[in-house]
């Protein structure tokens, strides 16, 4: 018998064959990169703030760049849908016999920019410093488009599962018609794994799955005191204002320590990960001798405890302050769900706590907002033996299974609409990108690393991979 004939030979033989077709893979996803980073660059120069009415234009006019993108990618079948909402982008092709159908993700939004002063570069203008590229949504979620781009042009006609790809225009404002949308478009929807490319990573060395995320509800409590404004020399000592019992009802949410001191919210169990306190304060952006609030392990707070914050207050600014008592202010408090709980049942318990705790006999009125359902994902079994298996070949580290203290409550949405399907969380963000915040930012680095794990992957879902 020949050593060629050996089984011991064949595996061997194989085995190479399949690491010299990852490494083929590899330099065509390094190959495609320039050219895709320069149609991100183009995306981030469009300003699509669907939340704001002025710039629909602009949503319209992103949706169909990314039409064209995915058009000149090889898409026979694209189209722009809406379903009373914000312009989303479909696009598919069909997949090989016996190749399962794989869904990817992502979402030509974004935040509001905010002051642009505020930033070291005009937020619409791509501009890259230190190995990193500046730019709203350059990284949430424009660098999505960009990983599924790069994914798709690497294999080209050889595609070896099917693909759809779905970028959703409303993300950003909590995806209000995302629920028409998947019900008007299930069949060309339809997947048998569903890649969500709107998360984070561990850090820019380190990848993550993420396999939790925190739900949402908000509300807007208003309280009145007087039926008008009184003179705060005449009156006050005796009249209570309106401004300062809110202040006073929005300090019942919290106990001393910072923990969240409303009644029948849901607790989880966070994964066993260490996260260094030097870290959070780095990352965070913490002052000298600002203290963290709560109690148990970083982790625990940020993925499996409830949380609530005042994001917005309504008051007479002080350009526009006089000696007066205000009659009336509100607030609108956010609460951030632990998977496990249920996002309504939690904005319930929000609101009569704030209609129980009024000082001084204060009317308040509570008017519920958005709910987003928190998600826990089972992170097991053949598509995430795949994944774990491309971030590792990409990265050159194991993924690290995490949660998400934010929320991506579309998740729970899709679930819904394909309960057979399997989800995978990635994502382009790290410890420095500052998502919805000034200076957003996106690793070079990692979208290289999360392209060559993207196509990794849909290799390694093949048939006889």
């Amino acid at each position: 018998m020949l050593y060629g004939d050996t089984p011991l030979d064949a595996y061997k033989s194989g085995r190479s064959r399949k690491m010299d077709g990852m490494t083929e893979l590899i330099e065509k996803v390094r190959a495609v990169l320039p050219s895709v980073r320069a149609d991100l660059e183009d995306l981030v120069r469009i300003p699509s703030v669907w939340a704001d009415p002025a710039r629909r234009d602009e949503v319209d006019r992103s949706a169909r760049a990314v039409a064209d993108l995915l058009t000149g990618a090889g898409f026979a079948d694209v189209r722009i849908v809406s379903e009373g909402g914000a312009p989303a982008v479909i696009a598919s092709r069909p997949a090989p016999p016996g190749a399962p159908t794989v869904l990817l993700y992502a979402h030509h939004d974004v935040q509001p920019e905010g002051d642009h002063s505020q930033w070291n570069s005009p937020p619409f203008e791509p501009t890259e410093r230190d190995g990193r590229l500046y730019g709203r949504g350059a990284t949430d979620d424009k660098a999505g488009i960009a990983t599924h781009l790069a994914v798709i042009r690497a294999f080209g006609d050889e595609v070896p599962v099917g693909v759809t790809v779905f970028v959703e225009g409303e993300e950003e404002s909590g995806s209000p018609s995302l629920s028409r949308l998947l019900a008007a478009h299930k069949d060309e929807l339809a997947a048998d794994v569903i890649v969500i490319a709107d998360s984070d990573n561990w850090s820019a060395e380190v990848p993550g799955l993420t396999v939790s995320l925190r739900g949402l509800a908000d509300c807007v409590v208003e309280v009145a005191t007087l039926d008008h404004g009184l003179h705060s020399g005449l009156w006050g000592g005796v009249v209570p204002d309106a401004l300062s019992a809110l202040i006073r009802l929005l300090a019942t949410l919290h106990d001393d320590d910072g923990n969240v001191a409303v009644a029948g919210l849901h607790e989880g169990t966070a994964a066993d990960v260490e996260y260094p306190a030097d870290r959070v304060r780095t990352e965070s952006g913490l002052l000298d001798g600002v203290r963290e609030i709560g109690d148990g392990s970083v982790v625990q707070r940020l993925w499996a405890k409830p949380a609530v914050t005042v994001i917005g207050i309504d008051t007479t600014p002080i350009a526009a302050s006089s000696n007066t008592l205000i009659p009336r202010a509100r607030a609108k408090v956010s609460l951030r769900v632990a998977p496990g709980g249920d996002a309504a049942a939690h904005l319930d318990a929000l609101r009569a706590h704030l209609e129980n705790h009024a000082p001084w006999g204060a009317q308040v009125t509570v008017t519920p907002g958005d709910v987003g359902q928190p998600y826990a994902i089972h992170a097991t079994g053949p598509v995430y033996d795949a994944a774990r298996a491309a971030f590792r070949t990409a990265w050159g580290r194991e993924p690290v299974d995490m949660g998400m203290g934010g929320s991506i409550p579309f998740i729970a949405e899709f679930a819904r609409a394909f309960p057979a399907a399997t989800i995978l969380v990635t994502g382009l963000g790290d410890p420095d990108t500052q998502a919805h915040s000034i200076n957003e930012s996106l690793n070079l680095d990692v979208l290289e690393k999360a392209a060559v794990a993207e196509a990794l992957l849909l290799a390694g879902l093949a048939p006889n991979s």
